[in-house]
């Protein structure tokens, strides 16, 4: 089965050639700076981030949130309803550590809400597509294959995905309400997500801090694979009437928590 949607396409040889930059630089010693926030910056992020942004304006004219270019005014961004979400890459920790998870991001937002996303982790060889209302894929060497979230089942050990650089003791309050076995499946950047896209876990409940860019385009990859990513409240993370998880609605860029579920 393959990927038709010409748009999809696109942004997935965009975000493939971001990650033969971030490759070049990952296979070397690389140097490393730091964000005023403290987090690592290295040579691959800025990398990625000018070859996206260099290939979505070649294609659109909607304006571009990266990572790498997030100093514009709430302002401005007020005024956006359908833009582009860019994390050139994801798992700046995870690059560092040289396991392998990290991803390069890229959502289309529309009115709120991501529509269409990629992910492409490049050390994995493997990358993440979904388009809302049409479906989700995998594609690796061997292929594309469709994916879909898949549900708990009664008595079936429940998989729950926990961040291997970031875990919470809130956790184990939500992990004490599951009925039954529980089994945390760590890894690392947006690939979380893309775990309960494509079954391999159930939950993601996210209890620290993430950004919008750090989630619009596994959002739109579980959304389009079934899932649902919704506002979580740590003293009752399991409340099936939550609200929808939403981009550029307010001045921060910083999440509210979150669950990601099948």
């Amino acid at each position: 089965m393959a990927i038709t949607d010409p748009l999809a396409l696109q942004v997935l040889a965009i975000a493939k050639e971001a990650g033969d930059k971030i490759m070049d630089i990952y296979d070397r010693d690389f140097a490393i700076y730091e964000k005023q926030d403290t987090s690592p910056l290295t040579e691959a992020d800025l990398a990625a981030h000018k070859s996206i942004v260099a290939g979505l304006e070649a294609m659109s004219e909607l304006p571009i949130l990266s990572e790498e270019s997030a100093d514009i005014s709430w302002d401005e961004r007020k005024t956006w309803d359908k833009y582009w979400l860019v994390d050139p890459l994801d798992g700046t920790k995870e690059f560092i550590k040289k396991n392998g998870e990290f991803t390069v991001n890229i959502a289309l937002i529309d009115g709120g809400k991501p529509i269409m996303g990629v992910v492409y982790a490049p050390a994995l060889g493997k990358s993440y597509v979904g388009v809302v209302g049409q479906g989700a894929w995998t594609e690796t060497a061997a292929g594309v294959n469709p994916i879909s979230a898949q549900p708990h089942q009664p008595g079936e050990l429940w998989k729950v995905v926990g961040s291997r650089s970031h875990q919470s003791p809130e956790i184990q309050n939500l992990l004490a309400q599951l009925e039954g076995e529980t089994e945390l499946v760590a890894m690392g950047s947006s690939l979380k997500l893309c775990l309960v896209a494509e079954g391999e876990a159930h939950l993601y409940p996210r209890l620290g801090p993430t950004s919008e860019w750090d989630t619009g385009a596994a959002h739109a990859v579980a959304l389009a694979a079934g899932a649902d990513v919704t506002v979580l409240d740590a003293a009752d993370p399991l409340n099936s009437d939550a609200e929808a998880l939403t981009y550029n609605q307010k001045e921060s860029v910083l999440n509210p928590y979150f669950l990601v579920s099948a």
